[in-house]
């Protein structure tokens, strides 16, 4: 069979051309912006930093903003699925199409047709972008400090309207549309009228649904963890997403300053003249122990380097603990013997200086 204006070797080239193009399909690795050797925890940690910043809501002005946030999406849903990664890194996208299996047969089939070349028709699973959508959910998730540090996964139990068949038809696809009526002759009569089609009926049905969000070490303050499809039904459309709001709660021992974590030691004056040692209880239950043999000033700090809170991006790398030192003067009033006894012994003189500490100076 001879093709008009191409010879064999042109032909066998475009074959394979098109047969590289569907084995690739979209590259959902940077699509997420990770390395095919990326585990879990980076696909979701890329994929929920993406999802914020490149949702249609906040992107109102970029008319691609939809299809990147649909790639972005599945892109998630494959490569966070160990059957479906495996299947995409042996066959690309279309070995993920209607159970396929990597079959080339099938390739050249769904391309070229029984003659091998019958080209044309829309990409499989190609979503129509102008759905109508539901409305998106935030709901704030409040954490402990522990876990931020520790990480962990909580349970929310959530009531979700589900669309259902119902008996009936309904009104479904409303739109304006112009119609002419002939009034006599050469004359017509242009009116606008609502026009709607007929669907089946659907009633809403609230069903429990169990979410389960990761708190990820170092999690921020205000970062969202968005799932895709849990939010408000649209019957004629999509739902729209459920995002969680991490607020992070107050604690009675530790401050977090980005990756530090700040603490205050109250010791006594003994303490602070002659040395101490201590020992803190961490947030995870380790301690972290402090030695001093030297004289401690109120208000002096101490840093403990890798001791403070994971870093989101890198979890290897952690903050600091510092400590932050007040000093108990004793209750009892001195003697004039003890008075005597501790200027003997600190040989101290009288140090008297009115400056102005709020400017520095």
């Amino acid at each position: 069979m001879a093709v008009k204006g191409m010879n064999l070797c042109s032909v066998c080239c475009l074959v394979l051309y098109f047969v590289a193009a569907v084995l690739a399909g979209r590259d959902f690795y940077k699509i997420l912006g990770v390395s095919k050797s990326a585990s879990v925890r980076d696909i979701k940690k890329a994929y929920r930093k993406l999802a914020l910043q490149l949702h249609p809501d906040r992107n109102p002005d970029d008319p691609t903003a939809a299809d990147k946030f649909a790639d972005l999406g599945s892109a998630y849903e494959v490569l966070s699925d160990d059957e479906k990664r495996k299947q995409y890194d042996a066959y690309g996208e279309d070995g993920l199409k209607e159970g396929h299996h990597g079959s080339h047969n099938d390739i050249f089939s769904s391309f070229f047709g029984d003659f091998g070349f019958m080209f044309g028709g829309n990409r499989q699973g190609q979503q129509d972008r102008n759905i109508p959508r539901g409305n998106d959910i935030v709901l704030d998730l409040e954490v402990t400090l522990e876990e931020v540090y520790s990480g962990n996964f909580v349970e929310v139990v959530r009531n979700k309207p589900v669309a259902k068949e119902a008996p009936g038809k309904r009104k479904c696809n409303c739109r304006q549309e112009m119609r002419t009526t002939q009034l006599g002759p050469g004359r017509f009569q242009m009116t606008q009228e609502v026009v709607c089609d007929e669907c089946p009926n659907i009633k809403l049905v609230n069903e429990e649904r169990t979410l389960e969000v990761e708190i990820e070490q170092g999690v921020r303050d205000e970062m969202e963890y968005p799932f895709i499809g849990e939010g408000e039904p649209h019957i004629d459309g999509e739902p729209g997403d459920l995002r969680f709001r991490i607020k992070v709660m107050k604690h009675p021992v530790f401050e977090r300053r980005g990756d530090d974590l700040y603490t205050n030691v109250t010791i006594s004056l003994v303490e602070a003249l002659v040395g101490f040692e201590m020992d803190i209880t961490h947030l995870d239950g380790h301690t972290v122990h402090i030695e001093r043999d030297k004289i401690t000033k109120p208000g002096a700090r101490l840093w403990k380097k890798g001791e403070g809170l994971p870093n989101f991006d890198n979890n290897n790398i952690r903050g600091s603990l510092i400590v932050s030192f007040d000093v108990e003067f004793p209750q009892t009033q001195l003697d004039d013997n003890q008075k005597e006894g501790v200027r003997g012994i600190l040989k101290q003189s009288s140090v008297q200086k009115v400056y102005n500490g709020l400017q520095g100076y």
